[in-house]
Order: structure tokens, then C-alpha cells, then sequence
């Protein structure tokens, strides 16, 4: 009978045993396997070749913290960038910012007042800020950047005017796709 106790005892307690690493090791996060990804999406690519191409003088630089372009005093006033990204930093050859290009991703629904609201930061910091709804066409880009007009926007169709005027929740269709702040 004695030997019964101690057996039993013996499985209870390594039960009690095994519970108790289980519940030590559940509290412990795992980490998950590490995986590449890619710098740029789609949209960041074509944009990142494109501005290469048309400012071949210039450094590019791509996903820059609002922290390395921004200063401040106060740390209050730093928590209002903290987690900010740049999309693209122009600088010329001395390395001093030229503008900064923003580009809207059509896939993510973002609250206009947040793009805004990163311009404004931008611009009060006295960078020129250049924000693109979609993928900058090349004759945006000379027009922003090297200051020529193209002739599709010298040419003013009396057309679009006149549905414009018909139709005010359409307005925004006859604009360019670029926002230029500062």
C-alpha cells in the first residue's frame, strides 16, 4: 500500500512538475522567423527610377525619417514627427535638401488631414514639399523639378471647362495629379 502512495505521489508531483514549466514557458513571447522584404513597392520603384533619370546630379535619398530632417527643442513638439517618413529627399551636390517627394499609395486609404498635416510640418520647417497622388508622370517632373512647361499643359481645352462648370463634384478630374506646398 505504502509502495502505491509513493508511486502515486511520485506521478503527481511530476505532473505539478510539468505544469508548472508549461505555464512559465507560455508567458515567454516567441519570436517569429525572419524574412526579407522589399525597400520599395511598385509605385516607389517607378518613382525612385524617375527621379533618377530626370535629376541624374542629384543624390535620391528613400524613406527618410522625419527625425534626421527635423529639430527641435522640446520633446513634445518631437512626438508630433516621431514615427514620420519621408517618401523621397531630394538633395543637390552639396548634399542641401531641394525638395521633398511625397507619393500617395492608391492602395492604402490614408485620411487626407495626415498628408496635410506632414506637409504642413515640412514646409514650416522651410523645405519645399512636393506631393504626388499616384506615380509621377515625367513631364511632372520637369515641370517641378527643371522648370519646364510642357505643351499638354500649355493647351487649355475649352471642353474641359465647360464640364467643369457642369459638373462641380468632378473638379478634381481636370486637375494635375501634383501638390506642390511651400
Amino acid at each position: 500500500m505504502a509502495t502505491y502512495i509513493m508511486i502515486g505521489s511520485f506521478l503527481l508531483f511530476c505532473t505539478i512538475l510539468m505544469a508548472w514549466k508549461r505555464v512559465q514557458d507560455s508567458g515567454k513571447q516567441q519570436d517569429s522567423v525572419l524574412k526579407q522584404r522589399a525597400i520599395f513597392n511598385l509605385n516607389q520603384q517607378l518613382t525612385y527610377t524617375r527621379l533618377k533619370e530626370i535629376l541624374p546630379e542629384s543624390i535620391i535619398l528613400a524613406q527618410v525619417s522625419y527625425d534626421a530632417l527635423l529639430t527641435t527643442k522640446f520633446f513634445r513638439t518631437r512626438n508630433k514627427y516621431r514615427n514620420l517618413i519621408a517618401d523621397f529627399v531630394v538633395l543637390d551636390q552639396d548634399h542641401l535638401v531641394v525638395a521633398i517627394v511625397a507619393v500617395d499609395d492608391p492602395m492604402v486609404l490614408k485620411r487626407p488631414q495626415q498628408a496635410q498635416y506632414q506637409d504642413a510640418l515640412l514646409s514650416m520647417a522651410g523645405y519645399r514639399v512636393i506631393r504626388y497622388e499616384d506615380i509621377p508622370e515625367y513631364h511632372h517632373l520637369r515641370r517641378d523639378f527643371l522648370n519646364e512647361q510642357s505643351e499638354e499643359e500649355g493647351v487649355v481645352n475649352p471642353n474641359t471647362l465647360t464640364a467643369l462648370k457642369k459638373f462641380p463634384l468632378y473638379s478634381a478630374l481636370g486637375r494635375p495629379k501634383v501638390k506642390a506646398v511651400g
